[in-house]
């Protein structure tokens, strides 16, 4: 099995000295309900470090969280939900899916995720698409764009696309669906149907709730300016650095939060000192 070689990082986009707002990514996340506050919160917080800006848009409430944020979120725009059509033609890549509900209104109040998810992914089918969470429990296989990543866990996995989780299934999905398939697990399996790779590491730390929708936006930041294989690998290399690093220094007692604290330091080091 061939393993992800660190130095493929290299190959990343570095934002340029000469570059100005809005060269260096432009994001979509759509996320959130009333029932899952924090998921696309940690999406967003580890999204807007990496790419010049991100449009945010969630349930009313989420949104003015983002709003009395705003000293940690310069660069960002918080959109309704009625108003994202514009925001995704402007974005480079769209992110669909961490805390949305997997069923219609879990509480009465939320949008019918099927509904919205397969609506956004039929209009749009060249965007760069990233699905997560929420959007991948509830759509089938066959809506998934062309060039898209997705990042199930291997239940999502199997409720997709009706099979088991393995190296050789994770190849031959992105194949037949033409994405980028990001398995998450102890070992991640990153597959674009031709090239297939396994990335080790982790730990316990790293099954707290909110860590994948911090590894979605991570992804979905990398791919506004990256190849959607090299993204994925890339996000879940970084992400499981992070991981190890706060494992390092405090153990498995870490959360969602302070990985996407520790992402930036990671990525520094990575990117920036090799």
């Amino acid at each position: 099995m061939e393993k992800f070689d660190p130095n493929e990082l290299k190959n990343l986009y570095k934002p340029s000295l000469s570059s100005h707002k809005g060269q260096n990514g432009k994001l979509m996340i759509i996320g959130g309900s009333h029932l899952f506050h924090a998921a696309s919160l940690w999406s967003l917080k580890v999204a807007s470090r990496i790419v010049d800006m991100v449009f945010y848009s969630s349930v009313p409430e989420n949104n003015q969280i983002v709003q009395k944020a705003k000293e940690e979120f310069r660069d960002g725009i918080v959109v309704p939900r009625d108003k994202i059509d514009h925001y995704i033609n402007e974005s480079d890549c769209v992110l669909i899916g961490p805390g949305l509900p997997r069923k219609e209104g879990e509480d009465g109040k939320d949008d019918d995720t099927k509904e919205l998810t397969q609506r956004l992914l039929k209009h749009y089918p060249e965007k760069k698409w990233v699905i997560d969470g929420g959007s991948l429990q509830v759509i089938s296989s066959s809506f998934l764009p062309k060039k898209s990543i997705i990042t199930p866990h291997h239940l999502e996995f199997k409720s997709l696309f009706n099979t088991e989780g393995t190296e050789k299934t994770v190849q031959k999905m992105a194949k037949k669906c033409s994405c980028a398939v990001l398995l998450k697990g102890e070992s991640d399996y990153v597959s674009d149907g031709d090239k297939t790779v396994q990335i080790k590491g982790g730990n316990a730390g790293m099954t707290k709730g909110g860590t994948g929708d911090v590894l979605a936006g991570l992804v979905a930041a990398l791919y506004c300016k990256n190849s959607a294989f090299l993204s994925a690998c890339a996000g879940s290399f970084i992400n499981k650095k992070a991981g190890e690093e706060l494992h390092r220094r405090v153990g498995p007692y870490f959360n969602a939060s302070d990985l996407t604290e520790e992402i930036p330091h990671v990525m520094k080091n990575l990117l920036i000192d090799i």
